[in-house]
């Protein structure tokens, strides 16, 4: 007899998903279709964007900026505090229109949809003041933060609503406009959000364009931007860098990591397996800071393995609707074929597969979770960021050694280490070329946390006020008083 399993969630927003141009809908004869990746069924279309949508989208935000720039701290707070409200009204039909759209089950959905709200709130309470340099009497030098204008922001497709929150909330905290592209593949929260937010901003404030890959090039080259700020993939961020050329564009770009953990021989192994497992595999391993490449000393590697595999199998990987489901499926088709292509390679390279391997011949985007056993270090499994649940576990005897290979990438977003000296831990991170270094822990954000990459993961500052500052000029002015008549 058949178990049916329990679902939650079935109120998805029966709606016309459209994009906002200074405070109205705005639909386009040109439309795309949103795909469940569990089920690779449509579930609403969205417009395409053209040229001239993303013309009148900069023009209205050129417009707002022009009254937005002179509001009070006291009106932004409020105004961001209301985009919370909005999303805290609506909690339940975003948290299944995300898990339908982008795959994730229901504690990952709660996790960005609960953290988006956490983040508007927050980053309301930030502000820079004026900063008083010199007051001597004969100069008085002061230091001031003034907004760009107009931000460009583009937003990826694992966590999209959270990530258009992290540049939403600093850009219109520090005074700027934005116009908003989602990903092709996630767009439905973030328009929907679009619409939402029209209630609490004045027209033109914040604007959501929805479209392709042209859009975005259209954006990064468009006049009447002053900064992109980007969430993607590496190679597409160099892209982004170099339309940026054209005017000087100011941006902040999170790019992609090859994230290491370094694990010491003092750990327990069967203490530690589960927070190394979801260290890697939460949201099925779609995480810019997921760690993906292990290094576990010889000392307790074969007990740590052991341990991983044993807890693998207890995770269920399905539908995110299914109740007792923890992983869900790939977001997309492009994906779920380069990690098919990763996982062939690995077979025809001979890696010895402890878990998974072979991907399921069944509807969706399911990517088994899979274990690869000490390949060599030159392996596309160690070298390629996967951005898929592939972990390779790497096996070191020495702690310069494994060093010198976790820093021996391209990439340097975030890094682990795990060890019950943590006076030990913190001399190894300290050499780790990373620019978020969790101990002991792992994926710890906050709004009042800097975050940003080294190396080719990116370059500026999300969250904390330095990352306030990035939507921000700085101006001096320098002032001295005239002297009287004689």
């Amino acid at each position: 007899m058949k178990i049916e399993r329990a679902v939650w969630g079935n109120d998805i927003p029966v709606r016309e998903y459209a994009m906002s141009i200074n405070g109205r809908r705005i639909t386009s004869d040109n439309t795309d279709v949103a795909i469940n990746p569990a089920t690779e069924q449509p579930i609403a279309s969205f417009p395409l964007g053209n040229l001239q949508h993303l013309d009148q989208a900069v023009d209205a935000a050129s417009a707002a900026f022009l009254t937005w720039r002179d509001t009070t701290i006291s009106e932004r707070r409020k105004a961001l505090e209301g985009l919370a409200d909005q999303i805290e009204k609506n909690y339940e039909a975003f948290l299944t229109l995300l898990t339908t759209e982008q795959g994730k089950p229901r504690a990952g959905a709660e996790w960005e949809i609960g953290g988006s709200i956490y983040w508007l709130r927050e980053i309301a309470k930030q502000s820079l003041p004026e900063e008083v340099v010199r007051d001597d009497g004969e100069n008085r030098v002061v230091t001031r933060y003034t907004p760009i204008g107009v931000i460009g922001g583009i937003t990826p497709w694992n966590f999209p609503l959270l990530l258009a929150v992290w540049k939403i909330a600093p850009a219109l905290m520090a005074g700027n406009t934005m116009v908003l592209k989602p990903s092709p593949y996630t767009p439905l929260c973030t328009l929907w959000f679009g619409e939402l937010a029209q209630n609490v901003l004045p027209p033109g404030v914040l604007n959501v364009v929805s479209g392709g890959n042209e859009l975005g090039q259209w954006m990064t080259e468009h006049p009447g931007i002053g900064k992109i700020a980007f969430t993607g993939s590496t190679a597409t961020g160099k892209r982004v860098m170099q339309s940026a050329a054209s005017n000087l564009k100011r941006l902040t770009l999170e790019l992609g990591g090859n994230d290491p953990a370094i694990v010491l021989p003092d750990v327990d192994p069967d203490a530690i397996a589960k927070d190394l497992f979801w260290a890697s595999f939460q949201n099925s391993s779609q995480f810019c800071v997921a760690t993906k490449r292990l290094y576990v000393h010889e000392d307790i590697y074969d007990r740590l393995v052991a341990a991983l595999v044993d807890y693998a199998r207890t995770v269920q990987v399905d539908n995110g609707l299914l109740v007792d489901t923890q992983l869900g499926p790939l977001q997309n088709r492009m994906q779920y074929e380069k990690v098919c292509n990763l996982l062939q390679d690995c077979v025809a390279e001979q890696h010895r597969v402890l878990l998974g391997g072979v991907p399921a011949d069944t509807k969706g985007f399911f990517i088994p979770i899979t274990l690869i056993d000490n390949p060599p270090d030159d392996s596309r499994c160690v070298v390629e960021e996967a951005f898929g649940p592939v972990l390779p576990i790497l096996k070191f005897r020495d702690i310069d050694d494994a060093v010198r290979r976790a820093n021996d990438t391209e990439y340097g977003l975030a890094a682990s280490v795990w060890s019950a000296d943590v006076e030990k831990a913190q001399a190894v991170a300290r050499r780790l070329e990373a620019g978020t270094v969790w101990i002991n822990q792992i994926h710890v954000f906050g709004p009042d946390i800097a975050f940003g990459g080294h190396k080719q993961s990116g370059m500026g500052i999300e969250n904390s006020l330095h990352g306030l500052s990035e939507y921000c000029n700085l101006q001096t002015i320098m002032e001295r008083p005239l002297a009287s008549a004689a």
